[in-house]
């Protein structure tokens, strides 16, 4: 007697259900993601900083729990990571979805998921607005496309960069690990200037100001001014053997000169 075909069928379906199953438990579980020195990524290959530089770099941009910070390539997450055990609510900008959820499952496991985020995102469409300080390890001439953005940033605004220069932008400050590093040692800063180039009317007559990133050059009623700069919103220049110390906001300045006598500056 045939067995009914309803029941040959069942029988093979169930056949090839064993086999499936049986195959499914000989095959190895999924690996987890693990980034690889050198990997490719869309602008840059991943290397990772330093921890003591990523310490160093945060020390030198003066990090405090008031501000925000933002890593431009953030990799496995470890400075954001960083910043937020410091306090700061930090965000990481990556171009790599599996770094991404890395960075993520990173901050977890630090418990401090609550102040670091991180997000899949290209630096050339993202907005470093908000952010008081900007870290990063990325090329010079990834640097040198950014460059504009960041010059267009608050005043005062900190960031520091693994290794790589702005060409004829020169840091402010540069720090370098002589200890426990031996590639990637080196943190710079810049300190986003204020544009202070043009005509000012001063008390003491007209200040003509010529500006290249954070140093001036100019005059004071005619006479040259000499060891002049910018430093966030913080303007310094010395004329006629006075040293004069300001602050900017927008069109005006005010300050003091030594003995105390205030002056203000009014942008023409």
């Amino acid at each position: 007697m045939r067995p009914f075909p309803a029941l040959r069928f069942l029988f093979l379906a169930l056949c090839v259900s064993v086999a499936s199953m049986a195959h499914a438990q000989t095959q190895a579980p999924a690996k987890p993601f693990e980034p690889q020195v050198g990997q490719p990524g869309k602008d840059v290959v991943w290397v990772p900083t330093p921890q003591v530089l990523v310490d160093k770099m945060l020390d030198l941009a003066k990090l405090t729990p008031k501000d925000y910070l933002m890593d431009l390539g953030s990799g496995d997450g470890r400075t954001v990571i960083t910043a937020a055990k410091r306090g700061s609510r930090a965000h990481g900008i990556e171009y790599n979805p599996d770094m991404v959820e890395l960075a993520r499952k990173n901050a977890a496991e630090a418990k401090v998921s609550d102040r670091a985020t991180f997000e899949k995102a290209d630096l050339f469409e993202t907005d470093f607005s908000k952010a008081q300080v900007i870290t990063m390890f990325l090329l010079p001439s990834i640097n040198m496309k950014l460059r504009p953005t960041l010059l267009d940033l608050a005043p005062g605004t900190r960031i520091v960069s693994n290794s790589f220069t702005m060409e004829d932008w020169t840091a402010d400050e540069t720090a370098t690990i002589t200890e426990d590093c031996t590639s990637w040692c080196t943190a710079l800063l810049w300190i986003v200037p204020a544009k202070v180039a043009g005509t000012w009317q001063m008390p003491q007559g007209e200040l003509q100001l010529t500006q290249q990133f954070q140093m001036l050059s100019g005059s004071l009623g005619g006479a040259g001014i000499s060891d002049a700069r910018v430093r966030g919103t913080e303007v310094t220049f010395t004329a006629g053997g006075t040293r004069f110390a300001g602050t900017v906001s927008g069109n005006t300045m005010k300050g003091t000169a030594p003995g105390g006598a205030s002056w203000t500056a009014t942008r023409k």
